[in-house]
């Protein structure tokens, strides 16, 4: 068995592209080597900022001869169906196929022989189609060349068994194709000339004598451990980021971490100003102290081995990093001199959505939502809850928001504060967006729940109302995100919110519902058990019916749940089976059965103990005590159990006996199935 390495040297590629190619150069590789009947063991992709690699082990050094069958039309079959046959099979005439008997007749059948050969010959057709079908999210052409690909292209290590394939990549235009080889170059600063290898060991030692560290995590743990040393040494603890970590990684091949320090006077600024800053302009890591708050020291990542031990890398960092937070601190200093409320007007000109208004009609709609909310938000006042929400877009005009986007909502909290604004509605001006995601926090306090619940509901009434609804592949205005944070700030404030109150399409009732279900399951929640639930339908009190699937999960786990569920079904199933028998039955069974038919004791128990059941489970439901209406169901097992061991259902000589047992059994499915639908959990 040989091993087969492969090696794309170019032009720096985008952090956030990387880990993407290596797989796709992996998958597309691999299927090539398929494709041509090479099968291998183990493949292994990598990336650095100017090159992926792959070294695939476990190739055999020839390819055995193969041969596969192709079956073609049956024996008579029109010509042009017998042409076709011959073309696709590669064959000259009838004479080169075979007849055999299929059992459905006789058909004309293809022995197509392959030939092998050296794995050696079929590698550089692979290689290059992988190349060239390579997929970018964005790619250029280079020179006079046509070939498109995310960085001029400078060289190919392709070796087999440890030799050069004679193969080349080709770029088209007036451009020298480029030809595998064995060479390849490390460190952009830190290398010296080129370097020839002979095998993935070798290429990996070599590379890293060269100040290349090929695999991505090593290089993440590099930085990861450095930073952590660096931060314990200066008492101050690193704010790990797992985006920023994979991207700093990606723009690296010899990363060195080192420890810079923020200047006094932007300590100042609130902190989400400087982390965001340090991170979106300059790929640094932020430090906190000992209690948590910021702290004046920032990681740098370089990208080379100073003589000075970074000092001079260091100051340079510091000194861009002063430019950067110097028009921070000016954003800040000057939004604070016009106050939030003076800002709406500007808010005319800031078209939501074409068909949906400004951001000013925005506001309105949001704040008449969300006064009307303060009615089920245990609490509230109506008061600042108005003021917060005709607030919470304010910030969308100051300077810094233009500049930091995502600082929205968390920017209007600190001009409201420095207004000195009611705490409750600065706090609801930066809560107005949470939760943004399954691990935000959720809003707590009254008028935070309004708020943000007002601007969520907003958006999916609006764009429901104008036919912008999520599909399969698209939900361009996160309103996914928007319901999902709709139910988290219900369910965990517990709000007692009739949903229908608030959003009148049916369509987009049934999307929370499809969310709801959606949250539950990943939270354990047997996904019957939800479906039976949201069966009975006419509930839009989310805690409410969420309380009503944890009682009847909970009922189901016990051998009483366990032993009705079976009941309910065999009642059932009887129950529709005569349905589909008798036309117009179902019309018949509705109602209660005539205590003067019954005629067994099993069948009078059945009836006794339903009655017991029903005057059990409405208070209990009414009282919302839904373990207690499913404990009430208990009390039916034993009658039902006596019931089919005993009675005969279909007493075909007594029409009127057979038709009030089975009013019987459909009133055990009808009692049964006002708490929930029982026909759809799964035994």
């Amino acid at each position: 068995m040989a091993e087969l390495l492969l090696e794309l040297l170019s032009e720096e590629i985008p952090a956030r592209m990387q880990a993407r190619a290596a797989e796709d150069l992996k998958r597309l590789v691999g299927d090539g080597l398929k494709a041509v009947g090479l099968e291998f063991g183990e493949a292994r992709a990598f990336a650095t900022p100017r090159r992926l690699a792959l070294v695939v082990e476990g190739l055999p050094v020839a390819r055995a001869d193969v041969s596969e069958e192709k079956r073609g039309p049956r024996v008579g079959a029109p010509d042009a169906a017998i042409q076709g046959f011959l073309k696709s099979a590669g064959l000259a005439s009838l004479d080169q196929a075979e007849k055999r008997e299929s059992g459905k007749g006789e058909f004309w059948f293809a022995v197509i022989r392959k030939k092998g050969g050296p794995t050696a010959e079929a590698l550089p057709a692979v290689i290059d189609a992988a190349i060239k079908t390579l997929p970018w999210p964005k790619s250029m052409k280079w020179g006079s060349g046509t070939m498109q690909w995310v960085r001029p292209l400078q060289s190919v290590i392709a070796l087999f068994d440890g030799k050069v394939l004679a193969g080349e990549v080709a770029p088209g235009g007036q451009m020298a194709p480029i030809r595998f080889g064995d060479t390849t170059r490390g460190h952009r600063f830190l290398g010296h000339g080129e370097i020839k290898v002979a095998s993935f060991a070798d290429y990996t030692a070599k590379l890293r004598d060269a100040h290349v560290v090929l695999d991505p995590a090593e290089r993440r743990k590099i930085i990861l451990d450095g930073a952590r040393r660096l931060c314990r040494e200066a008492q101050v603890a690193l704010k790990e980021d797992e985006a920023l970590l994979d991207e700093v990684a990606g723009l690296v091949e010899w990363p060195v971490p080192l420890l810079g320090t923020i200047d006094a006077q932007f300590m100042d600024v609130p902190p989400e100003v400087l982390i965001v800053s340090m991170k979106t302009h300059q790929r640094y890591f932020a430090t906190t102290k000992s209690d948590g708050a910021l702290a004046d020291r920032f990681v740098v990542v370089a990208n080379n081995v100073a003589r000075d031990g970074g000092k001079t890398i260091v100051d340079g960092n510091e000194r861009v990093l002063r430019a950067r937070l110097s028009d921070a601190k000016f954003f800040w200093d000057q939004d604070r001199k016009v106050r939030l409320e003076e800002r709406l007007p500007a808010l005319r000109d800031i078209v939501f959505h074409a068909k949906l208004g400004t951001q000013a009609d925005r506001v309105q709609r949001v704040a008449a939502l969300a006064t009307a909310l303060a009615d089920y938000v245990p609490g509230s006042d109506k008061v600042p809850i108005m003021m917060a929400a005709e607030l919470c877009k304010a910030d969308l005009v100051t300077g810094m928001v233009g500049e930091f986007p995502e600082l929205q909502g968390v920017m209007g909290r600190y001009y409201a504060l420095a207004e000195k604004l009611p705490p409750a509605v600065a706090e609801a001006i930066g809560d107005h967006y949470a939760p943004a995601g399954p691990g935000d926090r959720c809003p707590s306090a009254p008028v935070s729940i309004a708020v943000a619940l007002a601007d969520k509901l907003d958006a999916l009434v609006s764009f429901w109302s104008i036919g912008e609804k999520p599909t399969g592949s698209r939900d361009p205005y996160a309103l996914r995100r928007a319901a999902l944070g709709v139910i988290r700030i219900i369910v965990e404030n517990k709000l007692r919110l009739p949903l229908g109150k608030f959003v009148k399409e049916d369509d987009l009732l049934a999307f929370f519902a499809d969310r709801l279900k959606v949250q539950m399951r990943e939270q354990g929640v047997r996904h019957d058990v939800v479906d039976a639930v949201f069966a009975v339908g006419h509930e839009d009190d989310l805690v409410r019916l969420l309380a009503r699937v944890e009682a009847l999960q909970s009922f189901l786990g016990t051998d009483a749940g366990r032993n009705l569920l079976v009941a309910h079904g065999r009642a059932a199933n009887i129950v529709r089976a005569e349905e589909k028998k008798e036309k117009g039955l179902g019309a018949k069974l509705a109602g209660t059965p005539d205590p003067a038919l019954l005629e067994q004791a099993e069948e009078k128990s059945v009836a006794t103990a339903l009655a017991a059941v029903e005057q059990a489970v409405k208070p209990a439901l009414e009282r919302e005590d839904f373990s207690g209406a499913m404990q009430a169901f208990a009390g039916l097992r034993a009658p039902i159990d006596a019931f089919f061991d005993k009675v005969t259902v279909n007493v075909l000589d007594k029409p009127e006996l057979r038709l009030n047992r089975l009013k019987l059994l459909n009133q055990i499915r009808a009692t049964m199935d006002a708490v929930a639908d029982f026909s759809r959990i799964e035994g």
